[in-house]
């Protein structure tokens, strides 16, 4: 049987990558994987941030449309 490496918390998609790449993943948590693959593998990083954007069009454009109609939260307490 192979040994499956279980590291709760990473997007499997990441994991997948590190693998492709040779890259251990023991210790790491996500955020520390996302940065080592970014300098790695910065085509794969933005290959994955641009279908990210993609995935979420929609959601951005109705945040972006709240907030240009009712402004952003706590702009009435700015002092900048």
């Amino acid at each position: 049987m192979d040994k499956v490496e279980l590291n709760p918390g990473i997007e499997p998609e990441l994991v997948e990558q590190a693998t492709r790449l040779g890259i251990s993943i023991a210790g790491m948590s996500e955020v520390q994987l996302r940065l080592h693959l970014q300098k790695v593998d910065p085509a794969g990083a933005e290959a994955r941030a641009k279908r990210w954007a993609e995935e979420n069009a929609e959601a951005i454009r109705i945040h972006n449309d709240f907030v240009a109609k009712h402004g952003v939260f706590g702009a009435e307490w700015r002092r900048w």
